[in-house]
């Protein structure tokens, strides 16, 4: 995956009705180890990684990269937001558009932040890159993924297999550019 291209980087915090959206930053290391060692989180994602390599390997601040948010409830870190550009070698669909990905810590499960979160998060897209479709992958078996496409406008391009299953490619039409 790669940049956005040219985006002014990083943005002021976004800010929704209970959420920030910002910057990774050192004090979110620990639940980033939690959210990447997280056998919950990686059900659909081909597994966890083990959590002494993430220790080993993460540094001070992670994932600080244009398109990485984290999301902060209340002060503390519970997921991460990641819009990135599909690579040429990905879904034919895809390649070169902005891909959305998205992990929170299963604490946050079933309150609604990923919708608040992603589509906070693709407002901003919106805003800085207007008229550009969004893709979003997903396992057809990762049913609360597939209802969180849907909510956020994202219409089946393709399926197709992978990592030993069924995989879901969505689309989001750009937003038209305003006058």
């Amino acid at each position: 995956m790669t940049g956005l291209g040219p985006v002014a980087w990083p943005p002021a915090p976004i800010k929704t009705e209970r959420l920030v959206l910002r910057e990774p930053e050192a004090r979110d290391r620990a639940a980033f180890v939690e959210l990447l060692a997280s056998p919950e989180v990686h059900t659909y994602l081909g597994g966890p990684r083990p959590r002494d390599e993430l220790e080993r390997e993460m540094p001070e601040v992670p994932e600080r990269w244009p398109g990485s948010f984290v999301v902060e409830l209340d002060g503390a870190m519970i997921g991460q937001i990641l819009l990135r550009r599909a690579p040429e070698h990905h879904r034919p669909a895809a390649a070169g558009k902005a891909d959305l990905g998205y992990l929170f810590l299963p604490r946050a499960w079933g309150f609604g932040y990923a919708a608040e979160a992603c589509a906070a998060a693709l407002d901003w897209f919106d805003g800085v890159l207007s008229g550009e479709p969004v893709v979003l992958a997903t396992q057809t078996a990762n049913m609360g993924s597939m209802r969180l496409a849907a909510k956020l406008g994202f219409t089946e391009a393709e399926r197709f297999r992978a990592w030993d299953a069924e995989q879901w490619l969505g689309m989001r039409s750009p937003v038209p550019q305003s006058d």
